[in-house]
């Protein structure tokens, strides 16, 4: 830890004040996103203080208060962190922890200021907070997929839960409101009841399959009705008692798991869906995570997580046709699996409406003539040769002279060469570029393989290595780097000499400095990758320093080295925000 004493806190309140000051003058500029970040930066302090002692902090700490700088939010996403390895350990945390797993700044503020109320909790105690804290709405101390829900629950039916900030169990209160809201409006049609009264009439021969596994063929607890009626009145309410009936045999009396609902509605598809979800806890709880008896019928392994989960699927599947769950109901943590699934495919920006054409149409759909088929515009992680006479999409084209295009079919959403298929180069040319929009990118197809390095002399693996006629180097031994200073890539000075918008790229020279302000530096003399296992090239050279090209973003898993000091991690910052 570095302490400061009465220097670094009166730095800190008047950097603070400085803030706090100018925001009444600016109130019109400030954005809500902006209030969210700045307050957690205030609380984020306000922990620190408590956790490691006023005046002391990490020695990696940023030290960021300036609202307008374009790393503002990342260097409060790193704080957070380094403070979380402190209160839970080296890269410890709780199982709800949401991280850096975002696409936008919005979204990292939003996972921020979850994973600072979590460190809150541990520190002070759930729902206990001192009487300087700003805190937020009590959404953002909610699971991602209830959040991912409500978002999307409001843009597509506008359906927005009323229930007050102060209600207790607010997380809860909020998921049954728009589940009950949500449900219903998807299953609105009346034609669906037949197909709706054959799920509840599914969940009846579930529900003996269970009866007879775990307590033998013709066995039942007592009052136990066996109603199978597909046309009775009271199928629904006694498939209730008898799921009751079961679990209090098999439990114990008024013993449930965890997340049970244990309601019965008067609205079917509610019916199907709570009946559903409980007598799958209770297959969990009785036979084992996802072992079923001989002919289940249950298909949708979600159902047995929390409605959130099993909700946000339902919405996905509804509203995207590109949409496909493929987490193995088998996996460990299944439901927490899941959640992170939906919750990347929800977050991650989608194709605008707006260029949906109408099916008569046609003079974005083209062929492919056996393209490469990418994950990224910078064609990097390779997925697999399209087959001749796949059909396609076209959606955007990528900058400039670039030839890359953002396309879309059966199982796949990906970069493809324009000259690798049946698409002319005038029709390429009227094509939206890619400036502001990140697609989404899947390959489920029966052909895709990958990610993986392209199988030419573009990517960077054993195929390079192999056309610059080079055997790959073996990573810096542990004795060559023992002498050295471990730091991160907060203490990398970067020089931008050149950007490719087309690759998402930038040639730059790297300083390793001593501290984060970056004003005792060397010039770093080699970069291994790690996870290639080969070093990174060396482009050329400006003003006796290496010049090397990188990917924008944050890149880890690297070996940075000058004479004394080493990082494993570099960032990179798009021209956008530099």
């Amino acid at each position: 830890m570095r302490r400061y004493g009465f220097l670094f806190i009166i730095t800190v309140l008047l950097l603070m004040a400085g803030v706090m000051a100018a925001a009444p003058t600016q109130q019109t500029e400030i954005t809500p996103f902006q209030r969210l970040v700045f307050d957690a930066r205030g609380d984020l302090e306000n922990l620190a203080d408590t956790v490691i002692g006023q005046g002391e902090r990490p020695p990696n700490w940023t030290f960021n208060f300036e609202i307008e700088s374009p790393t503002y939010t990342i260097d409060l996403w790193f704080d957070n962190e380094q403070l979380a390895d402190v209160i839970f350990g080296i890269d410890q945390r709780p199982p709800e922890w949401f991280g850096g797993d975002a696409t936008t700044l919005e979204i990292l503020g939003r996972n921020i200021r979850h994973d600072l109320e979590i460190n809150a909790d541990t520190v002070f105690g759930v729902d206990v907070r001192p009487d300087e804290w700003r805190g937020a709405s009590p959404v953002f101390r909610c699971s991602r997929a209830l959040q991912n829900l409500l978002t999307l629950s409001s843009s597509i039916y506008n359906i927005t839960p009323q229930t007050p900030n102060s209600a207790l169990n607010f997380c809860s209160a909020t998921t049954a409101e728009v589940d009950e809201q949500l449900v219903n409006t998807i299953f609105s049609d009346p034609t669906l009841d037949s197909q709706l009264n054959d799920l509840i009439l599914a969940v009846r021969g579930d529900l003996e399959r269970l009866a007879n596994e775990t307590l033998g063929l013709n066995n039942r607890p007592e009052g136990w009705t066996g109603n199978t009626n597909p046309n009775s009145l009271t199928l629904a309410g006694d498939n209730f008692l008898d799921i009751e009936s079961l679990a209090n045999n098999q439990l114990g009396m008024g013993v449930r798991p965890d997340e049970w609902i244990g309601v019965l509605s008067n609205q079917p598809a509610l019916i199907f869906r709570n009946q559903r979800h409980d007598l799958e806890l209770l297959a969990d709880a009785t036979l084992g995570d996802a072992v079923r008896p001989h002919g289940w019928q249950g298909e949708d392994p979600t159902l047995r997580c929390n409605v959130a989960v099993s909700d946000l699927r339902l919405v996905l599947e509804q509203n995207f046709e590109e949409f496909a769950f493929t987490v193995d109901p088998t996996t460990p943590n299944f439901c927490q699996a899941a959640s992170v699934s939906l919750s990347q495919f929800a977050e991650r920006p989608q194709i605008d409406e707006d260029l949906v054409v109408a099916d008569e149409d046609s003079r974005f759909m083209a062929e492919s003539q056996i393209a490469f088929a990418y994950l990224d515009v910078a064609a990097t992680q390779y997925m697999g040769m399209m087959p001749q006479g796949t059909r396609f999409r076209a959606w955007y084209r990528n900058f400039g002279d670039s030839n890359m295009m953002f396309v879309s079919g059966e199982n796949f959403a990906l970069y493809i060469d324009r000259r690798w298929t049946t698409l002319t180069e005038t029709t390429f040319n009227t094509l939206p570029t890619l400036q502001g929009v990140r697609p989404l990118t899947f390959c489920d197809a029966a052909w895709c393989d990958g990610p993986g390095p392209t199988p030419t002399p573009t990517g960077f693996g054993a195929v390079e290595q192999l056309a610059f006629l080079a055997t790959q180097p073996a990573p810096p031994q542990a004795e060559e780097i023992e002498n050295k200073t471990t730091v991160n890539w907060n203490h990398i000075r970067v020089t931008y000499l050149q950007d490719n918008t087309v690759t998402g790229t930038a040639q730059v020279t790297l300083e390793i400095c001593q501290e984060v302000t970056q004003i005792t530096c060397e010039p770093v003399t080699s970069i291994f990758d790690n996870l290639n296992g080969a070093p990174k090239p060396v482009i050329s050279t400006f003003n006796g320093q290496n010049v090397y090209e990188f990917s924008y973003g944050y890149t880890s898993n690297l070996t940075v080295e000058g004479p004394t000091l080493v990082s494993p991690d570099v960032w990179i910052s798009d021209p956008t925000i530099r």
